[in-house]
């Protein structure tokens, strides 16, 4: 398991491998904390040199069955050392398409999959990009995620101050003030978030998630998942064909999907897809099957081919918020989490930020305050306990 030190997911992956009774080798560039989990195996890598983090992955005396990246920065990773070790896996090079906004548009391009018009823009060439586009554009790194740096612009001196700060921003994380951006069209409408699986190439659907709140900028930070979709049904398939249509245009072939559309004027348009499965804790408000077994466990079991592996059932009636960080400054305390607690269908809120440490917001910030979770008998219901 390929993990991060700072991912939000892999508490939830090794209590999926412990109740599946399956040894854990964390490959992690620095401490995880694990509380009462128990120890695992553990081997030191390094997130900036993903070949190498690989062959030392496939160079363990313990060859592992499988290798599973947990969030963005480590789905590369996993995909060399799967080749490396002979696994059933995606192609380095398709994985690494997900992880460049400006390569997937290309792949998806070339594909035909419905997509925001774009241009990669140098330095200084933002305005000029945005212009022969058209108002509004998003603006976007290309190989970040969890929406830093991505900034709505509606004009043209909009567009050389949002260069300045997205290029800003890029450079206190990659030290690269001068690679290229993004600028594609910007798409209104209604947003949905996909959950899949591929085995072998071909593509389940394991959720559609709504987001109710729109997702208009000049920053996207998002608030609201609720399962299933209430979208017409012609809606939703729309937005499967055109995923698996996008996961076959970038050469993915194995493991979980995470997909962004929006239902515009024009359709179903894909915004991205990533080699993972969704981020943060949104996916502890996803269950399948009588047993209510998590995500994490389909994707372990999956991996590894264990019995029952493909045999998938739509989410029960769920759904999550994100909390998101108001304003700059340091976290002081979190309040009425009780009285939250308290509100029919609410099931559960992790706090995901200590108290005491400094808060960065989007689009500079790339953590939140915390996730609440909901549980009820229809999606109406979850969005209703979670605006309550």
């Amino acid at each position: 398991m390929v993990a991060p030190a700072g991912s939000y997911r892999t508490a939830d992956f090794i209590t999926a491998a412990v109740a599946l009774r399956v040894d854990v080798i964390v490959a992690s560039d620095g401490r995880l904390p694990f509380g009462d989990l128990g120890t695992s195996r553990s081997v030191g890598i390094d997130c900036t040199r993903p070949e190498w983090s690989a062959a030392r992955i496939a160079g363990l005396d313990l060859k592992p069955d499988a290798v599973i990246g947990v969030d963005d920065a480590a789905v590369v990773i996993a995909s060399h050392a799967s080749t490396l070790l002979g696994h059933s896996s995606n192609p380095p090079a398709a994985v690494m398409a997900t992880r460049d906004k400006a390569r997937m548009r290309g792949l998806l391009a070339g594909g035909r999959v419905p997509q925001p018009a774009y241009l990669v823009a140098a330095v200084g060439e933002v305005p000029a990009a945005a212009a022969a586009i058209g108002f509004p554009v998003v603006v976007k790194p290309r190989g970040l995620s969890a929406s830093v740096g991505v900034i709505r612009v509606d004009d043209e001196v909009g567009a050389r101050a949002v260069e300045t700060r997205i290029r800003s921003i890029v450079a206190a994380v990659t030290g690269d003030s001068g690679a290229s951006l993004l600028v594609e069209a910007f798409v209104p409408g209604a947003e949905v978030a996909v959950e899949g699986m591929l085995v072998d190439g071909d593509f389940s659907v394991l959720a559609l998630l709504d987001k109710p709140d729109p997702l208009d900028g000049p920053f996207f930070e998002e608030t609201l998942f609720v399962t299933p979709s209430r979208h017409p049904s012609h809606v939703r398939m729309d937005v499967v064909r055109i995923v698996g249509d996008a996961v076959a245009a970038l050469g993915l072939v194995s493991g979980p999907i995470h997909a962004e559309v929006r239902i515009g004027p024009a359709g179903v348009t894909i915004i991205e897809v990533a080699a993972r499965s969704i981020g943060g804790l949104c996916g502890r408000a996803l269950t399948f099957g009588l047993l209510r077994e998590s995500l994490e466990s389909l994707i372990i079991r999956s991996a590894l081919g264990l019995p029952g592996s493909g045999a998938w059932s739509e989410a029960f009636a769920a759904g999550a918020m994100i909390v998101p960080i108001p304003r700059a400054g340091r976290l002081m305390a979190v309040e009425g989490v009780s009285e939250a607690l308290d509100v029919p269908g609410i099931i559960g809120f992790e706090q995901t930020i200590p108290v005491g440490r400094r808060l960065v917001p989007l689009p500079e910030g790339d953590r939140y305050l915390g996730f609440l979770l909901s549980e009820a008998g229809s999606p109406d219901a979850v969005e209703d306990s979670l605006r309550s």
